[in-house]
């Protein structure tokens, strides 16, 4: 009878020292994922800033092409008015 008594006591904290081991990993695990996500919504924020930067710039590069294009087309009237004179 001594023998179940120990046995079950034995069981007992056994289960209650793997409930707290699981119980500390798994607060751990959710501490790495708490600060993977947080560096994961940096990155994304970092890439989100670039990417609305290279839009704006995307949105300008036509508008530069066509001051230059019609810069060319004065440079071009000038030489021309030029070489008459």
């Amino acid at each position: 009878m001594e023998g179940i008594i120990a046995a079950i006591i034995t069981g007992v904290l056994s289960l209650i020292g793997v409930v707290i081991s699981n119980l500390a990993a798994n607060a751990k695990m959710q501490k790495e994922l708490e600060k993977a996500q947080a560096v994961t919504d940096t990155k994304i924020e970092e890439l989100t800033r670039e990417v609305r930067e290279h839009n704006n710039f995307a949105k300008r590069v036509p508008v530069l092409e066509e001051k230059a294009k019609v810069a060319d087309h004065r440079i071009s009237d000038l030489e021309h008015i030029n070489h008459q004179n």
